[in-house]
């Protein structure tokens, strides 16, 4: 299930409002196990309390809209640190992170290619292999694609702060 263009333009506008950006809509499961999840970033990333709040305004709007006609669960969340990449301008802002592309199952040249993702140019999904071999994934069969997290410079990272 989509959600109206409408409804997930009314749901941005919220996410605008507190100075973030609605990354992704999400509808997945069935009946009432379904969770409507809204994917929020924001340029110093995304903090519990501005979900809270994005929670609070977008189920007031859904309470009204009521765009699931049957029960579900609202779930407001920033992308995470392994964070799909959902968009064609997602492709060109990750240039140069190291990326896990998850191709469709119908596509036989490659199932998985793990590499530094160099944009996106004619509907193509460009890599750099650790081979340093340049990979071209056509967009159109690709099933999803993460940022690979580098957990030793996180670690590093939060070792610093401490």
């Amino acid at each position: 299930m989509k959600l109206d263009e409408s409804l997930r333009d009314q749901l941005a506008s919220i996410a605008e409002g507190e100075g973030l950006e609605l990354v992704a809509t999400e509808v997945v499961g069935s009946g009432p196990r379904t969770i409507l999840r809204l994917v929020i970033d924001g340029p110093q990333g995304v903090g519990l309390d501005q979900c809270a709040v994005v929670s609070r305004q977008a189920s007031a709007l859904l309470d009204v809209v009521d765009p699931v006609k049957h029960r579900y669960t609202l779930e407001v969340s920033s992308p995470g640190l392994d964070r799909k990449l959902y968009s064609e301008r997602d492709y060109e802002r990750f240039a140069g992170q190291r990326v896990k592309v998850r191709m469709q199952p119908a596509y036989r040249e490659h199932r998985v290619v793990i590499g530094e993702l160099l944009g996106l140019e004619n509907a193509a999904v460009r890599l750099r292999s650790d081979s340093q071999e340049t990979v071209e994934l056509p967009l159109s069969q690709v099933l999803e694609t993460r940022v690979e997290v580098n957990w030793d410079r996180v670690f590093k990272e939060g070792k610093q702060r401490r």
